[in-house]
C-alpha cells in the first residue's frame, strides 16, 4: 500500500492529492461511490459521519454530517457534475462552517494492473481559501481517510 501524497504549491489554488489502492479501479470506484461506504471511510477516525444525501449522478446532491465525541456537528456539501464510472467523478464541495468558499474536485481512478491510481485535483476561489483548508489540518484528515479506504477496499 502506498501512501497518500498531497501537493499544494506556493501561490496556485489547487491542491493534488495522490493515492495507488491494491484494488481493482471498478471496486475503487463503487466503494468510493456508495453511501453505505462512505461512513466508513471518510474523514479523520474520531468523527462520525453520517451520509445524509448522495445522489451520485449529474445535478445530484450530497451531504455529510460529521460529529465528535462532544457532539459537536460539522457538514459538508456538493454537487455531482459529471460521472464517468469508473474513471472520474466530477463534483463541488462545501464546509457548511465557511459557506460560499465552494471548491470544484476533479477525481481520477486509473487502473494499473489490478491496482488503482486515484488522483483528487481540488480547485479552491482563491488561493487564500486553498491555504485556509491546508491550516484547518486537511492534510492530516486527507492522509487519514485515505488510509481508512484502503483498509475499507482490503476488507470488500
Amino acid at each position: 500500500m502506498a501512501d497518500t501524497n498531497i501537493s499544494a504549491e506556493p501561490g496556485k489554488q489547487e491542491i493534488i492529492i495522490t493515492r495507488t489502492f491494491d484494488a481493482p479501479r471498478q471496486l475503487v470506484f463503487q466503494a468510493y461511490t456508495n453511501p453505505d461506504h462512505i461512513a466508513r471511510w471518510w474523514g479523520p477516525a474520531y468523527l462520525t459521519t453520517l451520509v445524509e444525501k448522495m445522489d451520485v449522478q449529474p445535478g445530484g446532491l450530497w451531504r455529510y454530517v460529521q460529529t465528535d465525541p462532544e457532539g459537536n456537528e460539522f457538514a459538508f456539501h456538493g454537487v455531482y457534475h459529471a460521472i464517468t464510472s469508473p474513471e472520474s467523478l466530477v463534483l463541488t464541495f462545501e464546509f457548511e462552517g465557511m459557506p460560499g468558499h465552494v471548491l470544484l474536485e476533479t477525481i481520477r481512478f486509473e487502473e494499473l494492473d489490478g491496482r488503482t491510481l486515484m488522483t483528487d485535483s481540488s480547485v479552491f476561489q482563491s488561493v487564500e481559501d486553498r491555504d485556509g483548508m491546508l491550516q484547518a489540518g486537511m492534510e492530516e484528515g486527507a492522509s487519514e481517510s485515505m488510509d481508512r479506504f484502503a483498509e475499507l477496499l482490503a476488507k470488500l
